[in-house]
């Protein structure tokens, strides 16, 4: 299940360019998000080499004019977390993925006034801009550039309370999962239960579409994500972390 959702969470979120070495996928998408931006070690391969493998990463992330991070989860090569932290390699944002194990028992949304996109359209780009203020003009292309290159089902939500956008996100169909990402409420309308309406309009246009589990990723050090969460009747299955190396 660990190995699925990971290749679940990769397809989900794409990145521009990828590179297969040696069992290890490599992604590049000019920067923006570590997850489409680092090294994923999904097969354990050559362990007895790791030194090399890092060394053979970190030219081709500086020859992409970005720093080297490596993704690490609790259940990939043993000694990978070691020997990265040998080499300067510090940990950043660690997260955990949280499962929903049957999506015929979540509970229908009480607020129903949501747009629904088939691809990422300018107007929830728009809203994603607006949710998001820290994001750049740049960052949104290259958003805009991944998500519309997409094979799997994706739906790109967004929640109005009036004609005012409240929330927006995406869920993303492979094999009967439903994975959940880029939730995000604004910040002048938190605390009033949008995040939670908003992921069960998801969840419900998941299960209209054949979904029948759900899976995300959240930083471990935000407790009101999880409480939401926790409360959706999501959790935790394993974590995962980031090591990373600046550029010289």
């Amino acid at each position: 299940m660990h190995q699925r959702i990971e290749e679940y969470s990769l397809n989900a979120w794409p990145a521009l360019q990828t590179l297969v070495y040696d069992g290890w996928l490599l992604r590049f998408a000019d920067g923006y998000t570590k997850r489409s931006n680092s090294v994923n070690a999904i097969y354990n391969r050559d362990e007895e080499h790791l030194d090399r493998k890092i060394s053979k990463c970190e030219e081709l992330y500086a020859r992409a004019g970005l720093p080297t991070v490596f993704k690490v989860t609790s259940f990939g090569p043993p000694s990978l977390d070691q020997a990265l932290e040998a080499r300067g390699y510090t940990v950043v944002d660690p997260s955990c993925n949280m499962l929903l194990d049957d999506l015929a028992a979540s509970a229908k949304p009480l607020l129903t006034n949501v747009e629904i996109y088939e691809s990422p359209a300018l107007e929830w780009l728009g809203t994603l801009s607006k949710l998001n203020p820290k994001m750049s003009e740049d960052q949104l292309a290259v958003t805009s550039k991944m998500l519309s290159g997409t094979l799997l089902q994706t739906g790109f939500f967004t929640l109005y309370e009036g004609a005012v956008p409240v929330a927006c996100g995406l869920g993303v169909i492979e094999d009967q999962m439903v994975g959940l990402f880029d939730i995000l409420t604004s910040e002048q309308q938190r605390n009033r239960g949008y995040g939670e309406q908003l992921i069960r309009n998801i969840l419900k246009w998941a299960k209209e579409n054949g979904a029948t589990q759900s899976y995300l990723q959240v930083l471990q050090h935000n407790p009101p994500a999880h409480r939401l969460y926790e409360k959706l009747v999501f959790r935790q299955i394993y974590s995962y972390w980031y090591r990373t190396k600046s550029l010289l």
